[in-house]
């Protein structure tokens, strides 16, 4: 078996690659990886460095692969996330399609699909709930994204299969996500707070309490890259995965009272309460659960406690994934 992975240089890809090498599973796979940007170094790894808007390099590329993981993506930087989301996915799926012997292709998508927090759903997000996105380029590529892979399996047979996830935290990621004075994600702060209760809020190292439009604590989807990790190993290969779309999340969605509150007692952190216009929402992951047999293992408290707790060395700074 040969897998050719795009994005393995990415924080997902970077957490794959070893738990991949190190699994049972997959012994006496190789790997090949598309890199332009960035390329990686690895005794394991056939690099290829082109582009995914070059469609003869995606064919030569898929030569001899039973197996496609494609995780590329850019955010907001329009030019290139047509080059990555919408002509990289073509490539990819018209050279997938045209060779011999390829067996699998497996997406990674994500919850910007269905808007995030930015459009109302009533009820849990399943896997057949509308897709709605949120404004900006990011978000429409990621809904091209699944619906070609859906459409190639309708058009022409193929195996798809696509796992979506949220917002993906490792490290101190969460703990940045919540910062007034160094933020990692968003919202952008400016967009809901004066420069002076920021600046307030940052002194004081309080801690937000997001409220939704409701006025209820807000609650959004967040997944561990290990959980996420774990989710790929399984889905690849996987006969339960064939055609099958899964999202992969937290078994609930983090509940920022609950964070607040939670770093109030264990670590004494004033609360800051902020009114925002945006939706709670839920991604159900019932199915990954009863299909694959997988679960996640890092819940609320494990994904604070793991943030706070994470000591960076000199030599691991934080790294911004993506343009945008």
């Amino acid at each position: 078996m040969r897998l050719l992975v795009t994005g393995i240089t990415g924080k997902v890809g970077s957490n794959f690659l070893p738990a991949f090498v190190a699994s049972e599973k997959f012994v006496g796979w190789s790997i090949r990886a598309i890199c332009n940007n960035r390329t990686i170094e690895h005794p394991g790894v056939e690099v290829v460095r082109a582009s995914l808007s070059d469609a003869a390099a995606m064919r030569a590329a898929m030569e001899g692969v039973t197996h496609v993981l494609h995780m590329a993506a850019v955010k907001e930087c329009p030019d290139l996330a047509m080059d990555v989301g919408v002509k990289g996915m073509f490539n990819l799926l018209e050279a997938f399609r045209s060779t011999p012997g390829t067996q699998q292709f497996l997406l990674l998508s994500g919850d910007c699909t269905v808007g995030h927090v930015f459009q109302n759903y009533e009820v849990p997000i399943t896997e057949t709930a509308p897709r709605r996105a949120y404004p900006g380029c990011y978000a429409l590529t990621k809904i091209l994204e699944e619906v070609m892979l859906e459409q190639y399996g309708i058009q022409y047979g193929i195996n798809g299969c696509c796992l979506r996830a949220p917002w993906i935290v490792e490290k101190d990621d969460f703990r940045y996500a919540l910062s007034f004075s160094d933020q990692f994600g968003g919202p952008p702060w400016g967009e809901l707070l004066s420069a002076e209760d920021i600046a307030r809020h940052a002194r004081s190292a309080s801690v937000p309490l997001l409220r939704d439009v409701r006025g209820a604590p807000l609650r959004r989807n967040f997944i561990h890259v290990d959980d996420l990790v774990a989710a790929i190993l399984v889905a690849l290969d996987h006969p339960s995965s064939a055609g099958q779309l899964f999202n992969i999340a937290m078994n609930e969605p983090v509940d920022y009272g609950q964070v607040a509150h939670y770093l109030r007692s264990s670590r004494s952190l004033p609360i800051a309460e902020i009114s925002t216009p945006y939706h709670s929402n839920g991604l159900d992951n019932a199915k990954a659960r009863l299909l694959l047999g997988w679960k996640p293992l890092v819940d609320l408290h494990t994904l604070i406690d793991r943030a706070w707790d994470y000591v960076r060395a000199p030599d691991d700074p934080r790294i911004i994934w993506y343009p945008g």
